[in-house]
């Protein structure tokens, strides 16, 4: 006798066209139905628009990578970010609580002002320093704040195969000029969008989906970067090393890439001179194995270059 089908559980994912977006419309597939949707189906500064979709699609999960991402820009569009970043979190949430479901949510270093010597834990002091981040941490607390089964992964220096990011710049900039000069006192771990997305399903389906009680799920904040720690400059000269191995032509010796500090290269929003992300709480309570950023990059490189 052939065994009845189970429901197949549906995901909503936000921002679907965005580097994480992108890579967890593959790596959640398998858990059931994905609904993928992007700014112009599913737009974050209109609450009442998002709370009517999402009670039409009454998702078992919720998973918002969506955000605004141009934090140079955000110091001037302060209510743009806020709407996006601090305040449709919070609703999505709301949602969540009412529907049952499990909200999962995206923050950044940038919730720290970035001076502390060490690797940055959860429960250390935030203090923004930019627009961007200071509504990145408002996201945070309006999550916190609905008593959503949530989880919010803090993550830095991100990197996808589909959309724009500091290693695709790199690549470019090296094939058209003769010199680089790349910031060497700031310091973090590039952290491929794809272990994001694979990290995000991984937990999805055996915490969430898979679980025997879901009253126990793990809910807070905690930090998902990749292992070891790197400085734009180290980043810049692996990316380009790998890419002259590859056979790639440059104007660039990638051995001659000249570091700066910081002060060399101002911006509108301040970064944190420290990025770096203790992972302990996630891998410890997910058993999850987070390899090297090293690891993850020359894969995206692999990806990129073919």
């Amino acid at each position: 006798m052939l065994r009845e089908a189970q429901r197949a559980p549906t995901l909503l994912v936000t921002g679907s066209n965005g580097q994480v977006g992108f890579e967890l419309r593959r790596s959640l597939a398998p858990l059931g139905r994905v609904v993928a949707l992007d700014r112009s189906q599913f737009d974050l500064t209109r609450p009442d628009a998002l709370r009517e979709l999402v009670r039409s699609i009454r998702p078992d999960v919720i998973v918002n990578p969506a955000a605004y991402t141009a934090v140079d820009k955000a110091e001037t569009e302060a209510e743009a970010a806020f709407a996006v970043n601090g305040v449709a979190p919070g609703v999505l949430a709301e949602e969540a609580r009412r529907l049952g479901s499990l909200f999962v949510h995206y923050s950044t270093d940038y919730v720290f002002d970035g001076t502390k010597d060490g690797a940055y834990l959860e429960g250390d002091a935030v203090n923004p320093q930019s627009v961007y981040g200071k509504s990145k941490l408002a996201g945070e607390q309006v999550v916190a704040a609905t008593g959503a089964a949530s989880l919010v992964l803090r993550t830095c220096w991100v990197a996808g195969a589909h959309g724009g990011n500091f290693a695709k710049t790199m690549l470019r900039l090296a094939r058209e000029r003769d010199s680089l000069r790349v910031i060497a006192d700031q310091f973090g771990a590039p952290t491929t969008a794809s272990l994001i997305a694979d990290v995000t399903a991984q937990i999805v389906a055996r915490h969430w989906l898979h679980a025997p009680g879901r009253e126990a799920f793990p809910t807070g904040v905690y930090h998902l970067a990749a292992g070891g720690e790197t400085t734009w400059h180290g980043y810049a000269t692996h990316v380009l090393s790998r890419a002259a191995a590859k056979g790639v032509e440059m104007k660039v010796d990638p051995t001659r890439i000249e570091p700066i500090p910081a002060s060399q290269y101002p911006l509108p929003a301040p970064r944190p001179a420290n990025s770096r992300l203790d992972t302990g709480k996630l891998r410890d309570t997910f058993n999850i194995h987070l390899p090297d950023w090293a690891e993850g990059i020359d894969l995206l490189l692999d990806q990129i270059l073919s």
